[in-house]
């Protein structure tokens, strides 16, 4: 009879190797610019133009992720009403006609999924998609606004490989404004392009890596994370942003997002489908936990 040490030893042999398969994400900055990680955030942000009441500014805070955009006055409260999914990293390098110098850089090892070359066909401009896989399902990280671009799809990249240059391309933006708007992303189904071609009637030049298909992370607030604890996940970073809103919906509904990210399912795996699903969202529709319900429901 093996002893119980021995027992526990084996187990945790047997276990070592998926263990193993959890990588560090490694994080670097996307550009020489590191204000992020002490700088005042004018240094690190770049500005929006902003008309409000009358009174034409140029606020830095329009540049970072969060609800920071079009305010609007509700009573004696300034709301917000418009999302802003990554972070605007202003340009710390400019030749002498003011065009943007700085290198865009891969933050962590990953494999590029998608380049999109032509400016025209994206609010993106030219931009650049990467696949991390850190052991716990892809995460997408999004370079927009490339003057140019070097990555090839396919290429593997490491950590601050050089990608492109920084630009101002995509719309909206002018040469004071150049700046490389970066995300990091869940992907949200497999099926984008039927959906797509059943909701609008114009091209989807880019296919599952189309914005509307990629649901970011607050990535300021990771990298912040990061630097005090290199160990944390994405996932756990994930499902520890704050619940805002639930969406029930049919248990018939295929959930995609539960294939690639599994760690997002609260409770037991349900052995059939169950009789609806409860979605939890971050304020801004980040999905942070996903659970079987004994709820009926014919729709969301």
């Amino acid at each position: 009879m093996r002893s119980p040490l021995f027992c526990v030893s084996l187990i945790l042999a047997l276990l070592q190797p998926a263990v193993a398969q959890i990588q560090r994400m490694g994080l670097v900055l996307p550009t020489d610019n590191a204000a992020l990680l002490g700088g005042p955030g004018a240094d690190y942000y770049q500005f929006v133009d902003r008309t409000f009441e009358g009174a034409k500014t140029t606020p830095w805070e329009g540049g970072k992720f969060g609800f920071v955009r079009d305010p609007r006055r509700i009573g004696s409260r300034l709301a917000f009403s418009r999302f802003h999914e990554g972070m605007d990293v202003k340009p710390v390098h400019r030749d002498s006609r003011g065009d943007p110098l700085d290198e865009v850089r891969a933050i962590s090892a990953g494999e590029v999924m998608h380049v999109a070359t032509v400016a025209s066909q994206s609010n993106y401009g030219r931009y650049i998609v990467i696949k991390h896989d850190w052991g716990y399902g892809p995460f997408y990280s999004l370079y927009a606004h490339l003057r140019e671009s070097s990555a090839q799809p396919g290429e593997k990249v490491t950590a601050g490989q050089a990608l492109g240059i920084m630009g101002y391309t995509g719309a909206g933006i002018d040469q004071r404004r150049a700046h490389t708007h970066v995300e990091l992303n869940l992907l949200l189904s497999d099926r984008f392009l039927q959906w797509h071609d059943s909701q609008f009637n114009t091209p989807n030049h880019h296919g599952l890596y189309n914005g509307l298909n990629l649901i970011g992370l607050d990535i300021a607030g990771l990298y912040q994370k990061h630097a005090a604890n290199p160990g944390l996940t994405a996932a756990q970073f994930v499902t520890s942003t704050p619940a805002y809103y639930r969406v029930l919906v049919p248990g018939s509904a295929d959930m995609d997002v539960l294939k690639h990210y599994p760690w997002l399912l609260d409770g037991e795996s349900p052995s059939g489908k169950p009789s609806s699903w409860e979605v939890t969202f971050s304020s801004w529709g980040l999905p942070v936990a996903i659970k079987a319900s004994a709820s009926n429901c014919s729709q969301p």
